[in-house]
């Protein structure tokens, strides 16, 4: 009878541990399973949802700026007939060309950072229109809109560009016209002779459409 109770009081025992034992357990299974919960809450809260992911990196490479309309120019309309030919040297007429000057510059500097003189063609608040002369150098110079420009800003672009065009005819004849219209399409003439001159640099990028010809070599260029 002893070993009887003996044996129900070690079971008894047995179970209590095993109760207290399986109690600890779920305790920590509970704290641990609050804990991941917490946690996953907490990294729910910090992580920016994708919409407002994608609105911060379109802010801040400023993909969501409003796009403007690309400027279009249409050399073809801009005459191919018959025109009076002009020389480098022949200033006056150049200048005419061009329209009336609004302001001078006689110490201004060419190209290669010789003396020269700058004719502006434009106010200063406005996309300018000029010419560079020098000794050396001829330049024509004028503002290249960009797509999100002014509809006004591209007008005067646009007109600056025919003027050019049309000069260019006078002193390269159709191989002039062609060198603006190419530089309107983003090519890059470097020292070649065009119609007789010798053109040193056309682009138009950045803003600014620029065409160079050396007088002195145009003199002694192939025809």
């Amino acid at each position: 009878m002893w070993n009887n109770s003996l044996q129900t009081l070690m079971v008894s025992t047995i179970m209590a541990v095993g109760v207290s034992l399986s109690a600890c357990d779920s305790n920590k299974e509970s704290v641990t399973i609050e804990d991941a919960s917490a946690e996953k809450s907490e990294q729910t809260v910090a992580e920016p949802t994708k919409e407002e992911n994608t609105t911060a990196h379109a802010d801040l490479d400023g993909a969501t700026a409003q796009q403007g309309t690309p400027v279009k120019y249409d050399v073809a309309s801009w005459g191919t007939g018959k025109v009076k030919t002009l020389n480098v040297d022949e200033l006056s007429e150049i200048k005419s060309a061009f329209g009336k000057v609004v302001s001078t510059d006689e110490n201004s500097l060419d190209y290669a950072s010789n003396p020269a003189s700058k004719y502006r063609f434009m106010k200063a608040d406005a996309p300018y229109l000029d010419l560079i002369d020098s000794e050396k150098y001829l330049e024509l110079g004028w503002y290249f809109a960009n797509p999100t420009d002014s509809d006004n800003e591209k007008k005067l672009s646009k007109n600056h560009a025919k003027k050019s065009y049309q000069l260019a005819r006078q002193l390269m004849g159709d191989e002039g016209g062609k060198l603006v219209a190419d530089m309107l399409n983003g090519q890059i003439v470097k020292n070649k002779v065009i119609g007789g001159q010798k053109v040193e640099l056309a682009k138009c990028e950045f803003y600014s459409c620029m065409l160079v010809i050396n007088k002195s070599a145009a003199q002694t260029a192939d025809k």
